[in-house]
Formats: structure tokens, sequence, C-alpha cells
């Protein structure tokens, strides 16, 4: 019976033994694979492309940048209000125009220049790549720092006088953060700081402070359905108070890709293409009518030698 027992003990230990071995051997495997995936993640990268067909989701900026040695050549159009009737063909009689360039310095940074008929105003900007989405968990999202500068060259008047050029300076800073969610849904948030050294009215904050949120919809290989929406503070106590004529600026739209343009059809609130127009003046409500029709029609050329010989 003693032998028995030792017998069957051995048996016991040996499966016990196999037992551990197997166990072990898997874990090893197991860290072995979870080692190759993070040396991968590493060396790698899946980075996301196209969270948005444009460097705007409609008025705003994205976070989409010009490729480096590419430049994108704007146009951007608004239309009269839609209530203004018959007499103005319903807002077509009346246009605004906007020209920019847009230039790839690097993959990374980007900047541009424009020229709005509006006030006759110049901007100039540079959006700054912080953080691109990818497969690795460290980079959820995309993030862009975006800063720019306006100045109003219309004569001074009664309505609007400067004293000196300082006064037609603006200034906009904002972080643009923003995750596409599989093939067809992207959302972005852009937390906003805008600066007119003169505002339009007399009772008008200098500094606003607002957020926006966009997203885009993507409908077939080529469009796409795009909403924006910017919410300024307008209030804090009696330090803080914003011109009450002023609203929040809600665009609704369509991006359309044909081969190497964008074109963005959309109605907005506001008439504005640059974001102290469109953040810091709009003026209409969608409840009254005030809704603008327009479009950004986007071409982009490539300056990069290496890319047409790889391409031949």
């Amino acid at each position: 019976m003693g032998y028995l027992s030792l017998n069957k003990i051995s048996t016991i230990m040996k499966k016990i033994t196999i037992l551990l071995l197997s166990a072990f051997f898997q874990q090893s495997y197991a860290q072995d694979d979870l080692m190759k995936m993070l040396d991968q993640e590493k060396t790698d990268p899946i980075f996301t492309t196209a969270t948005f067909k444009s460097t705007r989701v409609i008025n705003g900026q994205s976070v989409e940048t010009i490729a480096k040695k590419h430049l994108d050549f704007r146009i951007s159009h608004r239309f009269g209000a839609l209530n203004s009737g018959f007499t103005n063909l319903w807002g077509l009689d009346e246009s605004r125009i906007r020209i920019g360039l847009e230039y790839g310095v690097t993959d990374r940074l980007m900047v541009g220049v424009g020229r709005s008929s509006y006030q006759k105003t110049y901007d100039y900007f540079a959006k700054y790549k912080l953080l691109r989405q990818s497969n690795r968990w460290f980079e959820p999202v995309s993030v862009i720092a975006f800063a720019g500068a306006y100045t109003n060259a219309m004569p001074t008047s009664p309505s609007m006088q400067f004293f000196n050029n300082l006064e037609r300076q603006m200034y906009v800073g904002q972080l643009l953060i923003a995750r596409k969610f599989g093939e067809r849904v992207s959302l972005q948030i852009s937390p906003t700081i805008l600066h007119r050294n003169k505002t339009e009215t007399a009772i008008d904050e200098n500094t606003v402070y607002a957020a926006g949120v966009g997203g885009r919809f993507k409908l077939s290989k080529r469009t796409s359905f795009n909403a924006e929406y910017f919410y300024t503070l307008k209030k804090v106590g009696t330090v803080y108070v914003r011109d009450p004529q002023y609203k929040d600026c809600l665009s609704l739209g369509f991006d359309i890709e044909t081969g190497g343009h964008v074109f963005q059809l959309h109605c907005s609130n506001s008439r504005g293409m640059i974001e102290n127009q469109f953040i810091g003046a709009t003026t209409g409500s969608w409840s009254k009518g005030d809704i603008f029709y327009g479009f950004n029609i986007s071409r982009v050329f490539s300056f990069d030698k290496s890319a047409k010989k790889t391409h031949k």
C-alpha cells in the first residue's frame, strides 16, 4: 500500500510539473507576443489620414495641414441673406470673397495668407501639428496649434475711426483637437481666444473666449456632411459683457472631392470667412432667416520634385 501511494504521488507530481511548465511557456510566449506588439507600435505606427477633407471644417480651421512643399490655392465666397427676398434674388446679388494661399513648410508646419473683401482684411497664420492620431495608445487624437493675425485695411471713417495702425490689428489662438472614429465619423473641439485691439462697437469686449465644435460624416468616398458651431462666452457678472447683437456661429454643409479640388458648399448665419469675423462679429440668426449661402474651393499644387519622380 505504501509503494502504491508513493507511485500515485509521483504521478500526481509529474502532472503538476507538466501543467506548471505548460503555463510558464504559454506565459512566456504571451509576453513575447506583447513585447513584439509594443516594439511594432514603436517602430511602425499607423497614422490616421483624412480626418477632414480640407484644412477647414466649414469656416473654422480643421486639424488637417498641407503636405510639405505643397501649395493650396483657396477661394471662399459668401452671398447675401436668404431673407433678403426676390428683389435681391435671395442674397445672390450680393457677395463677399476671400482669396488665400497656404503652404506646407514641413509635414507638421503650414503657413497661410489671405485677403477678404469685407473690411479689406488681410490675414496671416500658422498651424503646427503637435500630435497625430495613430494606432498607438498614447496618440488617440490629433492636436494642432493655430495662431493667426488680421489687419483691417478700411479707410478710417466716422463709424470706425482708427488713430494708429495698432488699432487695426486682431489676433487669435486655437488648440484644435480631433479624432476620427472608424471610416465615417470625425469630431473636433476648438478652444479659442480672440483679441481685437479695437472693437466695432464701444460696448463690446476686446477679448472673446469661444469653444468650437465641429464634425464630419462621410456619405461616400468623395462626399461628406459637415457641421460646425462656435459658442462664445457672453457674460461673466458685470466684468465681462459682450455686445448682445453678436450671436454664435452655426454652419452646415457638404464637402465634395473631385480629384485635385475640394468643393465645400454650406449655409451659415455668418458672412465672415475668418476668425475675427465669424467668431467675433456674427450678427445673423437662423430663426430670422439670416442665412448666408457660400462655398470654398481648394486646389492643391505640388512643388515636391522627388514625389513627382516617384509617380513616374
